[in-house]
């Protein structure tokens, strides 16, 4: 048997210039292959102080007193800071809730979680400043702890914030949902738990404040919104934003966890303090319990259905686990709600969510912006469902997923060029779902003694490209030609190791003619970069790659009017490609290095543009993962045989990119099914694997084989005709995987991870 490709795409073709649509590896992959590029950990300025903070070991408690002084006397020790002697400043940690829910104090005297923080030092070393952690003595009137969202919302629930726990409740609603169950001659009401699980990004969260004789703090950090960063600093310190200046200067991976200003405040306000450089890492033991986790979700599902398999009403009902401190939760929450309309032709719907303060670690915005947490409970509910109604779940997403033609129950906004429909298609083909269906349910008859059980899964995602309708979707580059006609960009937008930098950069090749080693990048930083909303919400192609189209546009026009002075041609009869423009009509031509000279010898300018792009457009990204699993009913222990993503992108720009996005989303999406949770001890609030070797993420040799398919269908609002992956491709991947194992073992799993001993505890009482 011919083994199938691991990765293809249909009707692809490259542009004219070959550089949209062609495989390319990120622009710095050499530089991280060979250790040459510099992360903020990798940096050291003149003078540097080592920064160090004291953590809280106790889930909530109100700080009676702090006695630093003999941390200040230890030798080396050059600034302690607490809530006595710094700014008092509440804010928001999160840039696209920054002006809602001022919780937050750089440090303060109410504890509200273990790991928040009580202090920091800034000293000559780092050992030194460990060493005067241990020295700081703090006296607690320890409270009342509660870490179950449910509990801190009933009303006789202690306040972890003086205005109660509720932060605000969110409904949405289209048509008459509660008419459409009454109605129905179907009807069913599940419920679904996601837990807090840690990003794992490969580079742990650091921050370096450098300020000068003037006054001015620049701050080094691998944020994924620098420009917010700037803003929020700006606001705790009272200062101009002309006096910050914030540069990402390299991004070891983020996945939302690297969105809030975490550990900028800290450097910065120890620097100000000393008046010298001052840098702060996290060990992973801390970054686990202190930075964010994926939010904590209870989810009630409620569908109901006519006898033809026509889904008439759909409810979800979350409470949702904000943590200690509100920080972005209520743009995940909103989020979350606007995908209960964007996925199924179903004229009734309702979304509830309740978000609430606990004495918990903070959660905030991880890959899929809460949709992972939405596709959990409403695609296992729906493999449910179509297992007790005797029909194929391939068959039930058919006749009920959303068309291009389809729209916003809410408001008529349509979807764009939705389709799932053909993502099912094309993957229930390929994967040989009703042979294997077929396959699944004989084995369970014939093989009763045998302890393995074989069940294949699915489900199907949405998520959307940016934040159109919701908030200014804006992003800056700017584009300036050499003398020799290469170009440098200017871009807000920051590299995370989803080639983000490099696609903008591929547009612009693509534009100009040019190589993409002749274009040279700075990204962001906010003294010489345009503005930017931030690297999430699947913006990156969708809106950051318009923004560098518009200016590369900008600076072609510009140069098609110099050289048709030059060869005295009509510019309509002129194209650039291969580093030159030439002329249609008699091949002559000019190269780019000639037409910038010419700029500045005859018109005294340079070729030089900013643009700024504002996102007009909502576009939906939608995704079908098929996977076949192996059960061994005596040890629980389950094992992936073979996963088929097959995704609707719009066009693909970068073939490689888009399969390595794709397999790291599965990766990740293989950890919340099966292995991850950060396991919270209920009386103490207390972690107990912030270590990687407690926290399991899976390993590389417990990847499946991967085959991943795109559906060519061009975006007409996207650059190019794309339309984004990066948060789509894990929102499936979960429920797929546990589909998956409920078919083998005939056993519904609702909650996760679904470890080895839950399989083993559901098996148990099934047979009881």
């Amino acid at each position: 048997m011919k083994k199938a490709s691991p990765f293809k795409l249909t009707n692809h073709k490259p542009e004219a210039n070959g550089k949209v649509g062609q495989s390319f590896p990120i622009r710095d992959a050499l530089m991280k292959v060979t250790g040459q590029l510099q992360y903020v950990d990798d940096m050291t300025v003149h003078r540097m102080l080592y920064a160090k903070v004291l953590f809280s070991k106790v889930a909530h408690a109100r700080i009676l007193n702090i006695d630093t002084s003999k941390a200040e006397e230890l030798p080396g020790v050059r600034a302690v800071i607490t809530h006595e002697n710094i700014s008092p400043a509440l804010y928001n940690a999160c840039g696209e809730d920054i002006d809602i829910f001022h919780d937050q104090k750089i440090l303060s005297d109410q504890i509200r979680f273990v790991g928040d923080r009580i202090a920091a030092v800034a000293a000559d070393s780092e050992a030194i400043a460990e060493k005067a952690l241990r020295l700081i003595k703090v006296e607690y009137e320890e409270l009342p702890l509660e870490t179950d969202p449910r509990r801190t919302l009933e009303p006789d629930a202690l306040p972890i914030h003086p205005d109660g726990n509720l932060l605000q409740e969110v409904v949405l609603t289209a048509g008459d949902t509660d008419a459409a169950f009454a109605a129905a001659d179907h009807l069913y009401k599940d419920e679904y738990y996601v837990p807090p699980i840690h990003h794992g990004a490969i580079e742990p969260h650091a921050a370096l404040a450098v300020p000068d004789s003037r006054g001015k703090v620049t701050i080094y950090t691998p944020s994924q919104d620098v420009f917010a960063v700037r803003k929020i600093l700006c606001r705790i310190f009272d200062v101009p934003m002309s006096r910050v200046r914030v540069i990402n200067p390299a991004l070891g991976g983020g996945f939302g966890g690297k969105i809030d200003a975490i550990l900028e405040p800290i450097v910065m306000a120890l620097a100000l303090k000393t008046g010298r450089p001052v840098k702060l890492v996290l060990k992973r033991r801390e970054v686990i319990p202190s930075t964010r986790t994926r939010h904590e979700m209870y989810l009630t599902s409620t569908t109901s259905l006519n006898k033809d398999g026509t889904i008439t009403g759909f409810d979800l009902d979350a409470v949702v686990n904000a943590g200690a401190y509100a920080a972005g939760t209520m743009s995940i929450v909103w989020a979350m709600g606007g995908k209960v309309f964007k996925s199924y032709r179903t004229p009734n719907l309702r979304y509830r969510a309740r978000p609430t303060y606990t004495n918990s670690p903070i959660g905030g915005a991880m890959r899929g912006f809460g949709s992972p947490q939405r596709c959990f409970a409403q695609q296992r509910q729906l493999n449910t469902i179509a297992k007790d109604l005797g029909i194929s779940i391939i068959d039930l997403h058919l006749k009920n997923l959303v068309t291009p033609e389809s729209v916003d129950a809410r408001d008529n906004t349509p979807h764009g060029n939705a389709r799932p429909i053909d993502c099912v298609k094309q993957g229930a083909e390929e994967f040989d779902w009703q042979n294997r269906w077929e396959m699944q349910e004989a084995a369970k008859i014939e093989q009763k003694e045998g302890s393995v059980r074989r069940g294949i899964g699915m489900a199907v995602a949405v998520h959307g490209n940016g934040v159109y309708g919701v908030i200014p979707d804006t992003s800056g580059v700017i584009i300036k030609m050499n003398e020799d006609g290469t170009v440098n960009m200017l871009t807000g937008a920051s590299d995370m190791g989803n080639g983000l930098v490099s696609t903008q950069a591929q547009f612009v090749a693509e534009i100009l003619g040019l190589e993409l080693d002749e274009i040279e990048v700075v990204q962001t930083d906010t003294d010489v970069t345009l503005w930017d909303l931030g690297d999430y919400s699947s913006r990156g192609t969708f809106v950051c790659g318009q923004a560098a189209i518009k200016a590369a546009n900008s600076v072609k026009e510009e140069v098609l009017t110099y050289a048709s002075e030059m060869l005295e041609t009509d510019r309509k009869e002129l194209s650039l490609t291969k580093g030159s423009v030439v002329s249609q009509n008699n091949d002559d031509s000019v190269t780019l290095a000639e037409v910038s000279q010419y700029a500045h010898s005859v018109h005294q300018t340079d070729i030089c543009h900013a643009e700024t792009f504002a996102s007009n457009a909502l576009a939906l990204s939608y995704g079908a993962h098929f996977c076949e699993v192996e059960v061994d009913t005596e040890n629980g222990k389950c094992e992936i045989l073979d996963y088929l993503a097959v995704h609707d992108i719009g066009r693909p720009i970068n073939p490689m990119n888009v399969e390595g996005q794709i397999e790291g989303a599965i990766h990740m999406g293989m950890g919340l099914a099966l292995t991850e949770t950060l396991d919270l001890d209920p009386a103490t609030g207390k972690a107990n694997n912030i270590n990687l070797r407690k926290y399991h993420m899976p390993l590389t040799t417990e990847m499946p084989p991967i085959r991943v398919r795109i559906v060519d269908h061009p975006e007409s609002s996207g650059p190019f005709g794309a339309k984004s992956l990066g948060e789509c491709s894990t929102v499936p991947v979960a429920p797929a995987i546990v589909n998956a194992i409920s078919n083998a073992l005939d056993c519904e799993f609702n909650d996760l991870p679904v470890t080895p001993e839950k399989i083993l505890q559901k098996l148990s009482e099934r047979q009881i």
